[in-house]
C-alpha cells in the first residue's frame, strides 16, 4: 500500500487529485494534504510517505524548495503543473514523472503503477537526490542526468558522455570509461536536454559533447574525430552552425 500526500495551493485541483487517486489507483492511501510548502514539509516530516504528489508552482513558494528540505526522507514523487516550463528539463533530467493539469487518469495510473515498481528497487531515492543535487549547483560540469534502462536506473555526469547514437526508437550512450548504455527514447529527446550542456547534433544519427572533439575535418563533406578517436561525419546543413560554435 503506497501512502501518499499531496501537496498542491489549489483547493479544487487538490480535491480532485485525491477523488482521482483514491478511485483508480490500486493500492494507494491518501494520508494527508497541504496547501503551502511550508504545510507540505511539516505533513512529510509527520506522516513519511511513500509519494508525495507535488505542484511546482505555489503561492508560496515551488515544489523544489519543499524538496531541498525534505528529500532526504526517502519518498517518491510525481509533479503536477499547469505549465509547460524549463522546471520539466530539470525533472526530466532526473527520470522524474511530472503529470500535466488537467490530469489525465490514464497518465495518473501509469505514474503510480511506475512508483510501486520502483519502490521494489534500492535505486528508487536516488533520483530526488539527482534533481536536488542538479538544482542546488550552479556548475553544469557537475550535473548528472538518470538514464533509465531494462536493468534499472543509471546515474551518468553529463561531462563523462562522450556521445549519443541514434538506433530506431533507441539511444545508446557512450561514455569515457568505453560503456555503452542503451535507453529506450528517441534521441531528439536528449538532443533537447543536453543542448544546454555544450551538446551538438551533427547528423540526424549522432549528438556530440564538443568538450570531446579532437579535430574537424573538411575532406569529404566534413567529419569530426573525437578524443576517443571515433569518426563521425557532419551533414551538410549542420556544418557551418558547428563550427561558428567550436569557434567561440
Amino acid at each position: 500500500m503506497l501512502r501518499v500526500v499531496i501537496v498542491e495551493d489549489e483547493w479544487h485541483s487538490r480535491e480532485m487529485l485525491h477523488h482521482l487517486v483514491q478511485e483508480y489507483c490500486a493500492a494507494v492511501q491518501v494520508v494527508a494534504s497541504a496547501a503551502s510548502v511550508e504545510e507540505g514539509v511539516a505533513v512529510i516530516r509527520k506522516t513519511r510517505p511513500d509519494l508525495v504528489f507535488l505542484d511546482i508552482e505555489m503561492q508560496t513558494g515551488n515544489g523544489f524548495e519543499l524538496l531541498e528540505k525534505t528529500y532526504s526522507l526517502h519518498f517518491d514523487v510525481i509533479f503536477t503543473t499547469a505549465f509547460e516550463h524549463y522546471a520539466l528539463k530539470a525533472i526530466k533530467f532526473s527520470a522524474i514523472d511530472y503529470l500535466l493539469k488537467p490530469i489525465d487518469v490514464e497518465e495518473l495510473i501509469e505514474a503510480v503503477e511506475k512508483v510501486h515498481r520502483k519502490r521494489k528497487n534500492e535505486w528508487h531515492s536516488q533520483q530526488l537526490a539527482v534533481l536536488v543535487h542538479n538544482l542546488q549547483t550552479k556548475n553544469h560540469e557537475q550535473h548528472t542526468i538518470t538514464l533509465s534502462t531494462t536493468e534499472g536506473l543509471e546515474f551518468i555526469k553529463v561531462t563523462d558522455i562522450i556521445r549519443c547514437e541514434a538506433m530506431g526508437s533507441y539511444t545508446h550512450f557512450f561514455l569515457k570509461n568505453g560503456r555503452k548504455i542503451l535507453v529506450s527514447k528517441h534521441l531528439k529527446e536528449y538532443e533537447n536536454l543536453l543542448t544546454d550542456y555544450h551538446f551538438f547534433r551533427i547528423h540526424q544519427s549522432h549528438l556530440i559533447n564538443l568538450a570531446e572533439v579532437e579535430r574537424f575535418s573538411r575532406k569529404n563533406g566534413g567529419h569530426v574525430i573525437l578524443k576517443d578517436k571515433t569518426l563521425l561525419k557532419i551533414s551538410s546543413h549542420r556544418r557551418e552552425l558547428f563550427i561558428n560554435l567550436m569557434q567561440q
